[in-house]
C-alpha cells in the first residue's frame, strides 16, 4: 500500500470536503433539520459513486463501497445541539465561515466533519484500487445522538440486521486515537411527603427536606474517599483494586461522578408544605460499574433507606420520535467502553496512522503544540455512539476524528481542514492494513 499516495489524494479532495461540510452546515437554516443533512449527505455519497446508499425507518443513512466479506464501519453523528446564546457568537453559527486553514460553524467539530471524512475516505478507497473481496465499507450518518447516545446503532444493529467487525467513531479526537469512555446514565429519585397550611408546617411531611437529605448524601458519594472509615465511600474507591476488579482501565478513563442536574417539586401552594420533590442525577460511570450497580449505590445511602417507601429509585427512558416519527424506547443508560491497547482493530488504526503520519498527534499551527504533548492514544471525556455499538452490543469500537473535543456544544464552534484530510487518508488505509 502505497501511504503517500493516499495522503497526496486525500490532500486533493481537500476543497471538495470543505464544500461539503460548508453545505451541510449551511443546509438546515436556523435549526437543527436532521432530514436535511441526510438527504445532502445521501446525495454526496450517489455523487461520489458509493456502491449502494440507503436511508433507513429512522432517518440514518447507509452508504456502502465495495463488497467485500468483512464488514467495517464508519460512523458519524450528524444532528447537532443549539447554539445557546447568540451573543457568544462572532459570527452566525448556521451560515459559519471559511478561511485558508479553517472552517466554522455550528456542527463542525461535534460532528459533522466526521461524515465529511469518511465518506471521502471511502471514495479515496476506490480512486485507489483499495477496495477488495476481503472488505466491505459502510459509512453511517446516524440521528438523536444528541439527545440519545446509540440509540440509533441499537436499531442499526437490531432491526437493519447490520453488524460490522468493528466500528471507527469519527467523532472529533483532537487529532488522537481514542479507545473509550466512560458511561453515564440518567437517575430519578422521587420523594413524597405530606402538604399541610405553611403556617404551621409541623402537621405535614416536607418532600424538599427529605430531598435535601438525600442531596447531601449524593454529594458525599462525589467527594468523599474510599478510606476504612469513611461511611459513604466515594466513587473513587472505583480507581482501587480492593473494590474493584477493573481498576486498570478505570484509571485509564477516569473516576466516575454523580451530579444533579434538575430538581422539581409539587405543592399546593406557596403558602403550603411540599408533597413531593424529584431530582435527575448525571452519572458518569467508570470501568466495572453498571446501571444495576449505580441505582443500588443510590439506594443504599443512609438517608434514602431512612425515608424508606417515602423515596423511589429509577432510571429513565427515552421515547421521543426522530425526524420520520419512528419511536424506538430505550432506557438512558449508557455504557462505559474500553477496546484493550492490545486489541487488533487498536493496533491496525495506530499502524495505519504511523504509516501515514508518524508516532505523534498533528495539527496545524494553532493546535499542534497542544496536541504533541498528548499520547497519541488516549480516551474521550465525553460519550458517543460507542455506548451502544461496544457497550451493549460487543461489537470493537475505536475512535479517530476531525475537529476538538473541547469545541463541542460551545460557541465560536470551529474545525481544521489539515483535521480533515489526515482523518479521509486513514480512513482510507485502514481497512487493507486490518484485512492483510
Amino acid at each position: 500500500m502505497d501511504f503517500n499516495k493516499i495522503k497526496e489524494t486525500a490532500k486533493n479532495y481537500e476543497a471538495d470536503m470543505s464544500r461539503f461540510l460548508r453545505d451541510i452546515v449551511r443546509e438546515p437554516g436556523e435549526s437543527c433539520d436532521e432530514k436535511a443533512h441526510i438527504e445532502r449527505i445521501a446525495g454526496e455519497m450517489r455523487k461520489l459513486a458509493f456502491d449502494k446508499v440507503e436511508i433507513d425507518p429512522q432517518g440514518n443513512v447507509l452508504g456502502y463501497m465495495g463488497s467485500g466479506s468483512t464488514l467495517i464501519g464508519f460512523d458519524a453523528h450528524i444532528d447537532n445541539v443549539g447554539i445557546g446564546n447568540i451573543d457568544n457568537w462572532d459570527f452566525d453559527p448556521y451560515e459559519g465561515y471559511e478561511t485558508e486553514t479553517e472552517i466554522g460553524g455550528r456542527g463542525v467539530s461535534d460532528q459533522l466533519g466526521g461524515i465529511v471524512s469518511a465518506v471521502y475516505g471511502a471514495r479515496i478507497m476506490k480512486d485507489l484500487g483499495l477496495l477488495s473481496d476481503k472488505y466491505q465499507v459502510l459509512v453511517t450518518g446516524t440521528v438523536q445522538e444528541e439527545d440519545c447516545d446509540g440509540l440509533c446503532w441499537q436499531y442499526i444493529i437490531n432491526e437493519d440486521n447490520v453488524r460490522p467487525a468493528f466500528v471507527v467513531s469519527t467523532e472529533p479526537t483532537d487529532g488522537g486515537i481514542y479507545r473509550g469512555q466512560r458511561g453515564r446514565m440518567e437517575i430519578r429519585v422521587d420523594v413524597q411527603g405530606v402538604s399541610c397550611h405553611g403556617s404551621a408546617p409541623e402537621r405535614g411531611d416536607n418532600a424538599i427536606y427529605k430531598m435535601a437529605d438525600i442531596l447531601q448524601d449524593v454529594r458525599a458519594l462525589n467527594e468523599n474517599d474510599d478510606n476504612d472509615g469513611t461511611k459513604i465511600k466515594g466513587l473513587v474507591k472505583m480507581l482501587n483494586e480492593t473494590y474493584n476488579p477493573q481498576w486498570k482501565e478505570a484509571n485509564f478513563l477516569g473516576r466516575g461522578t454523580v451530579t444533579v442536574s434538575e430538581i422539581f417539586f409539587t405543592s399546593p401552594s406557596r403558602c403550603a408544605v411540599a408533597d413531593s420533590c424529584a431530582v435527575s442525577l448525571d452519572r458518569r460511570m467508570t470501568a466495572g460499574e453498571t446501571w444495576e450497580s449505580c441505582l443500588d449505590e443510590i439506594r443504599a445511602l443512609p438517608s434514602v433507606k431512612k425515608y424508606g417507601d417515602d423515596v423511589k429509585v429509577s432510571m429513565y427512558t427515552y421515547d421521543r420520535p426522530s425526524y420520520t416519527g419512528c419511536v424506538y424506547p430505550i432506557e438512558c443508560y449508557f455504557p462505559t467502553w474500553v477496546i484493550p491497547e492490545d486489541h487488533e482493530v487498536t493496533r491496525a488504526l495506530e499502524e495505519a496512522y504511523k504509516g501515514l503520519y508518524g508516532s505523534s498527534r498533528l495539527g496545524n499551527a494553532q493546535t499542534e503544540a497542544e496536541r504533541k504533548d498528548r499520547p497519541l492514544t488516549d480516551k474521550w471525556t465525553f460519550s458517543t455512539n460507542g455506548v451502544s455499538i461496544m457497550g451493549r452490543n460487543g461489537i470493537p469500537c475505536i475512535g479517530f476524528g476531525p475537529g476538538a473535543e473541547a469545541q463541542a456544544h460551545a460557541p465560536n464552534e470551529k474545525t481544521w481542514k489539515d483535521d480533515l484530510v489526515r482523518c479521509a487518508a486513514v480512513y482510507a488505509a485502514l481497512p487493507s492494513v486490518y484485512c492483510k
